[in-house]
C-alpha cells in the first residue's frame, strides 16, 4: 500500500518561539496576509498602550497570559485561548499588567 505525506499547505509557525524571539514588546510581526487582512504576532510585556481607533474591525486573540483591554470606557479581561473582536470606530487600549503573545488580524 502506497503512503501519502500530508504536507502542510501554508506554513507552520510557533507562535511562542516567535513571540518570545521578538526584538521588543508592541513590535509586531505581520505572519501572512488572508485576503487584504494581515495576521501579526506581537508580545506584550505589562505596560500600557494607549488607545486607539480604526476605521476597521480589529481581531484580538491571546495566545498565551492575559490582556486586560479597555473597550469604550469599560473592562474588559481576555484569556488565553480567547479572542476580543472591535468593531471599527471603537477606541480600545490595553491597560497595564496584560502580558504574553497576542494574535492581531487587522487590515
Amino acid at each position: 500500500m502506497e503512503s501519502h505525506s500530508m504536507e502542510p499547505l501554508l506554513p507552520l509557525f510557533d507562535l511562542a518561539g516567535l513571540a518570545g524571539a521578538l526584538p521588543a514588546a508592541w513590535q509586531s510581526r505581520v505572519l501572512g496576509q488572508v485576503g487584504p487582512a494581515r495576521v501579526k504576532l506581537l508580545r506584550m510585556d505589562e505596560l500600557a498602550y494607549g488607545e486607539e481607533t480604526h476605521d476597521y474591525n480589529e481581531a484580538l486573540l491571546v495566545v498565551s497570559g492575559r490582556m486586560l483591554l479597555e473597550v469604550a470606557g469599560a473592562a474588559v479581561t481576555v484569556e488565553a485561548g480567547s479572542m476580543y473582536l472591535v468593531e471599527a470606530g471603537t477606541g480600545h487600549a490595553v491597560l497595564a499588567g496584560s502580558h504574553g503573545s497576542l494574535v492581531i488580524v487587522d487590515l
